[in-house]
């Protein structure tokens, strides 16, 4: 089978839709490869949604997809599902590293063992793999969103829908080290900085996904800034928490909030006013190119190094349009 085939097979129906995604026609094969995928935690929508469109490509494929993983996005948790996944020997692994150097060593065990690494969603060490160079370069392929461009275009909803008077903003993040949020903040900074100055950009408040503590911080924030416009979450609990502070300070309407995934239930948080913008991932892109990308590299074909997906941004206009709220993650 032709590398060509599989992964332009792969993008053009990958693009078609989103968790519906379309096969790519069945290829004969000697053998049947087991392909394992980690998530960054099992019960989010974002990695249920990312599980189907690798199961997708799996199904086309004759691939068996294994799905393991912990209830929370935490090294300390992932770690012992990684090593239980390395010794059932797969034929190779997708992960979504949950941070970018505590997964390093871990992760060199399956390649020390030949099992081949992709990751996808999250990566290790900076990203750049099979350069020769760093500890962190050797798995395969990063396949992901590109969460530099996503911080933009959060960066760029959140100033249209603040208006041209201006004001301060901050990001809502997580903590640091986790690539993809880290990514965010920075395109978003950028973003700000170079095309809407007539914005500020605060201190960074981490939350460490705790909802609970957004919420509390936005407050916080407003109380120290009466001209608070908006705040960007830079992963959904970060914007729900920012969201349900902005209404616990009585300000909804007042300060907006974007955030960054789309659950089912980001319909109502729009439709209520809570977030006025989500910035929509596709995983189920991510998942079926991953599996894909597996598949050509273990019947000897070459892949890229780095398979980047897209973004729909969301908002009151446009969520109940079909062709918008496909990619919508399901649960």
């Amino acid at each position: 089978m032709k590398r060509r085939s599989v992964l332009k097979s792969a993008a053009m129906l990958a693009v078609a839709a989103s968790v519906g995604l379309a096969a790519v026609p069945g290829h004969a094969q000697d053998k049947k490869y087991t392909v394992a995928l980690v998530p960054g935690l099992t019960t989010d929508a974002f990695y249920i949604t990312m599980r189907k469109g690798a199961q997708a490509a799996a199904d086309a494929l004759g691939v068996e997809l294994v799905f393991q993983g912990a209830p929370d996005f935490n090294p300390v948790l992932q770690v012992p599902v990684l090593d239980a996944v390395i010794a059932r020997k797969p034929d190779a692994i997708l992960i979504a590293p949950t941070d970018t150097t505590q997964l390093v060593e871990p992760l060199r065990k399956a390649h020390d063992a030949g099992i081949p690494v992709i990751t996808v969603d999250t990566f290790i060490g900076n990203g750049k793999y099979q350069t020769g160079s760093g500890n962190a370069d050797f798995p395969l392929s990063y396949i992901a969103s590109d969460n530099v461009l996503g911080g933009r275009m959060a960066a760029t909803a959140l100033a249209n829908a603040i208006g041209e008077g201006g004001g301060k903003v901050y990001v809502s993040n997580v903590k640091p080290g986790i690539s993809t949020t880290d990514q965010r903040e920075e395109g978003f900074k950028a973003e700000m900085a170079e095309n809407h100055p007539n914005i500020t950009v605060l201190e960074t408040q981490f939350n460490e996904n705790d909802a609970n503590k957004a919420a509390s911080q936005l407050q916080a924030v407003f109380a120290r800034n009466s001209d608070l416009k908006g705040v960007f979450g830079a992963n959904l609990f970060s914007a729900l928490g920012a969201g349900n502070g902005v209404q616990q300070a009585g300000q909804t309407g007042n300060v907006k909030v974007v955030a960054f995934d789309a659950p089912t239930s980001i319909i109502d948080n729009i439709n209520s006013g809570l977030v006025d913008v989500a910035i929509a991932q596709h995983p189920a892109e991510i998942g079926y190119y991953g599996v894909v990308s597996a598949f050509a590299h273990l019947t000897g074909n070459s892949i890229p190094v780095a398979i980047g997906t897209g973004f729909t941004v969301i908002n009151k206009d446009n969520v109940g349009d079909e062709n918008v709220a496909k990619y919508i993650y399901s649960d």
